[in-house]
């Protein structure tokens, strides 16, 4: 079988491996810390999950710590987030006492002692306050702030600065800084049960246990029930392309730990579906990575109707599997759609619906966009382009301090 990183050479382009070893090489007995708030849900554990085995594979000393916290310091980093991206939220002072009393407990309860720390989005934030002396700390921002409500920027401003570099999923995701900025893609990794090849019995048998007939086109969204990812725009999308297209409609979703909104939302979608038995509603937890990699396959067409959006990695995730993806004009699903090549890029419902029926019309032009989508996510989208990101910055940091 060889080394986890050998496995990679059928999937990747060529000249991949054997590049990530002589990277490696120089970077070798680093140690490396990341911090999130979640070892569950989202794309940001999911990516930690399939990277750190990697990074330790090619001579890293990774490790990664997850916050613990209570339900008000969720709530209020939920606001952190909506606020960051744009909505319009109300935090109280006992909020923000929240957040830096759960900050100081958690950096009494973790080991921060590392080489390089990578402290990802705003729940870990003021955890600054406790870097180690000599440590080469980077905040990882994996949402878009670029246009955030005042207050909350304010507050969070001061500890981002005192980081030695902040990374970001897209540029126009950036705020101006005093410090150094880069640019790294998130990923997927194609030999997660999540994204690796699976036989046609493998999803007939899986999508029967979810009780998915196959008697129909099978249009697909896959997100956390959250209103920045507008599952209500995709049913009404469904409802018009319905009306000249029999089809069936999948969200497949769940809630993260650290979202204490995804019942208010889901409860909307539920009343907005009513009882059409076309519509498939999936409550999945976030460990169904084989049951999503299986309706991702399945499907004829695949949605991410989002509003707003950080990356969005079901989009690769999709493309990987050869669908064209019908996306919202926003954040990293304009980087992963090139409109006409891989996918279609959306500003509304009737947007969605318009591109739907065209596809379905067509499914010459699906295939062939299908065939390219997997290529574009083979060069731009797997876990190996993001170990190599960021083993290129723990040398940079390295010598940077030397």
């Amino acid at each position: 079988m060889g080394s986890l990183l050998d496995q990679y050479r059928e999937v990747a382009p060529p000249g991949t491996v054997e590049f990530l070893k002589r990277l490696g090489r120089l970077v070798e007995g680093k140690r490396m810390l990341h911090v999130n708030s979640t070892r569950y849900g989202g794309g940001v554990a999911e990516i930690l999950h399939r990277l750190i085995p990697l990074l330790e594979e090619i001579g890293v000393h990774a490790r990664w710590e997850v916050m613990t916290g209570s339900e008000p310091f969720y709530r209020t980093t939920k606001s952190f987030h909506n606020a960051l991206q744009g909505m319009k939220q109300h935090l109280t002072a006992d909020m923000y006492d929240a957040y830096l009393e759960c900050n100081r407990e958690n950096a009494k309860r973790i080991n921060l002692e590392a080489d390089v720390a990578m402290i990802h989005d705003p729940q870990p934030a003021a955890l600054i306050d406790a870097r180690p002396r000599g440590a080469k700390w980077i905040w990882r921002c994996h949402i878009d702030i670029s246009t955030p409500q005042r207050t909350v920027w304010q507050f969070l401003r001061p500890y981002v600065v005192r980081y030695d570099a902040a990374v970001v999923s897209l540029p126009k995701f950036s705020q101006r800084l005093p410090i150094p900025q880069f640019l790294v893609y998130p990923s997927i990794d194609p030999l997660s049960d999540k994204n690796r090849e699976l036989t046609r019995e493998e999803i007939h048998q899986i999508l029967d246990r979810l009780g998915v007939p196959r008697d129909k086109p099978i249009l697909l969204q896959v997100s956390r029930f959250d209103r920045f990812k507008d599952p209500v725009g995709v049913v009404q999308a469904y409802r018009m392309v319905k009306k000249s297209h029999d089809c069936r409609l999948v969200l497949a979703g769940g809630t993260a730990t650290d979202d204490p909104e995804g019942a208010q939302v889901l409860a909307e979608v539920q009343e907005a579906v009513g009882t059409d038995p076309d519509v498939h509603i999936l409550l999945l937890p976030p460990t169904a990575h084989i049951e999503i990699n299986a309706l991702q396959r399945a499907a004829t067409i695949v949605l991410q109707k989002s509003i707003r959006e950080g990356f969005g990695l079901t989009v690769a995730e999709a493309l990987w599997k050869g669908k064209p993806v019908i996306g919202g004009a926003t954040g990293g699903i304009m980087i992963q759609i090139i409109p006409g090549q891989t996918g279609y890029t959306v500003y509304s419902p009737e947007g969605a619906a318009f591109y739907i029926r065209r596809l379905l019309n067509e499914p010459d032009r699906l295939a062939v966009m299908g065939r390219q989508a997997k290529e574009y996510a083979r060069h731009r989208f797997l876990i190996t382009r993001h170990v190599q990101d960021y083993l290129g910055l723990i040398l940079h940091l390295a010598r940077q301090a030397a």
